[in-house]
């Protein structure tokens, strides 16, 4: 069969391959393919002269037009800390009531806020800062030590049983059963006690057990609770006469904690944050707490 065979169907021409009657057509490549290439060429041409392309060992062609990636994005990363330090200096020099009256400074604070405290607070706080089993809620205005702006900012630089401040605040829950001082039905009897405390009804059929937690209580935990069982900030001893509890108000939680001991940790953030940066989170946390 003659190469220049043409197909009378298609008009096409056939390559001379015939299998079994079929015969292969020499169909042209689409102009549009055609097209396509061709573009894409030029434009390959193009930005090779126009815009660095080719390593050269430890440096690289420039391009005509001189445009650098790292330059470009450090003039962003110094634009915006330009941006950013026109309305810090104003909260480095304001004290925390003024800031909280300025909507301007505020809209910065809670913007800027939930970014610090999303990459340095969340993963034990949680992201709504409302807490999580053994971290402390943030935002419901019960605190273990104090929740003035300057004691969340004493406490925010120097932690809690941080090995990294020698200025720490330092606070132990002892293990009162595990360590031998109260046996284990004293231990009972008190964890019925500190319940009725945030919850009367559950006084109820225990009133034996709950006046011997009662004597229990009076001697070994209003040291640090006070009489009321209502904490004390000045060594971050917890309110146990409200709902809010760092490891569980139910009893069992109670009775662990009372058995076992606790002593929460807290990183000192004085050396990993900047002093504007601090100021910035203790301002978006009393924010996240309401006035």
């Amino acid at each position: 069969m003659a190469v220049s065979e043409r197909d009378p169907h298609s008009g096409h021409m056939t390559t001379g391959h015939e299998w079994n009657g079929i015969k292969e057509l020499n169909t042209p490549v689409p102009k549009a393919v055609w097209l396509f290439l061709i573009v894409t060429v030029i434009f390959s041409i193009g930005y090779w002269l126009l815009m660095p392309a080719w390593p050269l060992g430890k440096t690289y062609t420039r391009g005509l037009l001189g445009s650098d990636d790292k330059e470009i994005v450090t003039r962003h990363v110094d634009a915006a800390a330009d941006a950013r330090s026109r309305w810090t200096q104003r909260i480095a020099t304001l004290g925390y009531d003024q800031i909280r009256a300025d909507p301007a400074l505020m809209a910065y604070v809670r913007e800027d806020g939930h970014r610090l405290f999303g990459d340095n607070c969340a993963a034990c706080h949680g992201i709504n800062a409302t807490g999580n089993p053994g971290f402390p809620n943030l935002v419901d205005r019960d605190w273990l030590w104090g929740g003035s702006a300057d004691a969340i900012a004493h406490t925010i630089a120097v932690g809690v049983n941080s090995p990294t401040s020698k200025d720490s605040r330092i606070s132990q829950m002892m293990a009162f059963g595990k360590d031998g001082m109260l046996d284990n039905d004293a231990v009972f009897a008190v964890a019925d006690y500190v319940k009725t405390l945030s919850d009367p009804a559950w006084a109820k059929g225990k009133a034996a057990s709950v006046a011997k937690g009662r004597e229990v209580f009076a001697a070994n935990c209003v040291v640090c609770h006070g009489e009321q069982g209502r904490g004390n900030p000045d060594v971050g001893a917890p309110n146990l006469a409200d709902q809010s509890w760092v490891y569980g108000g139910d009893i069992g939680a109670i009775y662990q904690t009372i058995y076992e001991g606790r002593q929460g940790e807290m990183p000192a953030w004085e050396h990993r944050l900047s002093p504007i940066d601090r100021k910035i989170l203790i301002m978006f946390v009393l924010d996240k707490g309401g006035k």
